[in-house]
This record gives structure tokens, C-alpha cells and sequence, in this order.
């Protein structure tokens, strides 16, 4: 009897048990297995997302601000250095720039040397010529200000304005002749890129352009405040080479306007000016004038980019 009872306890370990066979001790050394897991060891896999930081597989949010602030940083100086957008607010630049254009100045085009040459249309700071010095505001809404308007998503300061160069330094530009046409240096220009209906100018003047300076105006001259409208103010409503922001080369929104700033040959028969100055004319400021074009805009009231001026 005992011999049957100790067969009968050893039974289920005995190695012909058919439980043990099909598997059912798994159950037992699973659990095993998952209390191992849960007492103190490392819980989690490599795969686990309760697990250490892969530094492969840093957040992709900053991934995306460190590269939208390397963007930001490369269009800043790209604008900064080489070619800046403006906004064209005004009619003063018709037909050659409307309501609504977004030029890209070219900042390169005088950066080396080169100066503005007559027909070309400039982005300039007007400051202490078609506006008067004004004291600075406050620096840190300034440069925020500053750098959206760099990015062309802002206004800059009223101070920019855009025209087109009809004077270098020395030229005498006089309007009108007989024809009621514009002369520089004597020679009639044809200004074919006058808005139609338009007349050179409906204010009679007779200039000198002092050295390093620039007589500027725009092509809508009904519309445009420019030089004309400065002759009897600080300057004599003529611009410093130095104040120019850049070249206005490319036309780039809307999309069906995208294309270059048309150039021009009306200048091209145009002579130098004498070597030591016209003999005749009332120099440079000449007599005041006051225009005939309306107030212009810009930078948010003008024709100019980002808001140059009218």
C-alpha cells in the first residue's frame, strides 16, 4: 500500500505525465519570466517608449524649429546683403510697377563700385531729402520691425521710396522744351515709359544735379511726389547716391506679373556734362517747385516696396 500511495504522489512528476507534455507547466515559467520583468530589472526594450531617450530620435517639433529658425536667419541676411522684397502701395510707378506688385531689389547692383545710371529704377532712403530726420523710437520694436519688413512681410518705416533715376550727378535736367518734353544735358529724352496721357511734368523747372546726387521721379507723373516736389526743401529734392537701397531688377508676385523690371534707351543719346559744369542754369535746388503729383504713399503710403513712397 505504501508502495502504491508513493506512486500515486509522484505521479504528475513522473516524466510520462501527459501534462507536462502538452505544455501546461508554460503557464507557470511565463509567469516566471513577466515577475522577472517587474522586479527591478530593466522593464522595458530598446523599442519601448517608456524606455531611455534615443537620441537618434530627438522630437520632431525641434527638428523643425531649429531648421524654420535656420531658414529665418538665412532669408535675413539673404535680405540684409543681397535682394530684399518691397510692396508697391501707390500709383507712382505706373505702368511700369502697379498697385499690388512685389519687387525684389537688387542690393549687389552698386555694392562694388557701380553707381546709378539714368532710366534705372532705384529703392531709396529718403531721410533728410523727401523726409525730414525724425528721433529714433523704440530700438527693439524697431529691429522687429525691421526684420519682418526684411522678409517682406511688413512695412518699414515711411522713409523708402521707389523712382526712376532721369539725373546723375552734373546732368541739367530741364522740362519742359517747346515740345513740352524733358532734356538732360540738352538732348530731348523720349520717355516711353511715362503712364499714357501723362505729360513729362506740370511744373516747369530747370536743375543742376549737384556731384554724388540724383534727381529721381516716377513714371505716373500726375501721381508721383519726387524731386520735383523738394526743390525748395533740405537737398533740393535731390537724393545721395549713398541713400540708395538697391536696384529694382525683378517683378515676383503676382505670379502673372513675374518677370524683369523693363529697362529703358531713352538715356541712351544722352552726352556726359561738361567737364566744368553747365554755364547756364540755376544749379542745383533751382527754383522751388511743388509738383503735381498727389502724396505719394509708401511704406505704406507709396509706391515702394514693403512700402517704398510715392
Amino acid at each position: 500500500m505504501d508502495t502504491e500511495a508513493q506512486h500515486t504522489e509522484r505521479g504528475p512528476s513522473s516524466d510520462t505525465d501527459p501534462d507536462r507534455d502538452s505544455g501546461t507547466e508554460e503557464g507557470p515559467r511565463s509567469a516566471r519570466v513577466s515577475g522577472d520583468s517587474g522586479g527591478g530589472e530593466d522593464p522595458a526594450g530598446p523599442g519601448d517608449p517608456a524606455g531611455p531617450e534615443d537620441p537618434e530620435r530627438a522630437p520632431s517639433w525641434r527638428r523643425t524649429a531649429l531648421l524654420g529658425a535656420a531658414c529665418v536667419a538665412f532669408l535675413l541676411l539673404l535680405s540684409h546683403f543681397v535682394a530684399q522684397p518691397f510692396l508697391i502701395p501707390s500709383r507712382s510707378m505706373e505702368p511700369t510697377l502697379r498697385v499690388g506688385d512685389r519687387i525684389l531689389v537688387n542690393k549687389l547692383a552698386y555694392r562694388f563700385g557701380d553707381e546709378p545710371h539714368r532710366g534705372d529704377v532705384v529703392v531709396f532712403d529718403g531721410t533728410g531729402s523727401f523726409v525730414r530726420e525724425e528721433a529714433a523710437g523704440d530700438p527693439v520694436t524697431g529691429l522687429l520691425r525691421d526684420g519682418a519688413a526684411a522678409l517682406g512681410l511688413a512695412e518699414p518705416a515711411e522713409t523708402d521710396f521707389v523712382k526712376r533715376v532721369v539725373g546723375t550727378g552734373g546732368d541739367r535736367v530741364v522740362c519742359c522744351d517747346e515740345d513740352g518734353r524733358l532734356t538732360v544735358n540738352g538732348v530731348t529724352v523720349v520717355e516711353r515709359y511715362l503712364m499714357p496721357g501723362d505729360p513729362p511734368s506740370g511744373v516747369p523747372f530747370d536743375i543742376v544735379v549737384p556731384a554724388d546726387r540724383l534727381w529721381v521721379m516716377g513714371d505716373h507723373r500726375s501721381q508721383s511726389s519726387d524731386s520735383r516736389d523738394h526743390l525748395g526743401s533740405p537737398g533740393g529734392g535731390m537724393v545721395p547716391v549713398d541713400r540708395v537701397v538697391g536696384r529694382a531688377d525683378w517683378i515676383v508676385w503676382p505670379f502673372g506679373r513675374w518677370s524683369g523690371v523693363a529697362g529703358t534707351d531713352a538715356f541712351d543719346a544722352v552726352p556726359a556734362p561738361p567737364a566744368g559744369g553747365h554755364p547756364t542754369g540755376p544749379g542745383a535746388g533751382g527754383a522751388p517747385g511743388t509738383g503735381d503729383g498727389g502724396t505719394g504713399g509708401g511704406a505704406g503710403s507709396g509706391d515702394g516696396g514693403a512700402g517704398p513712397r510715392g
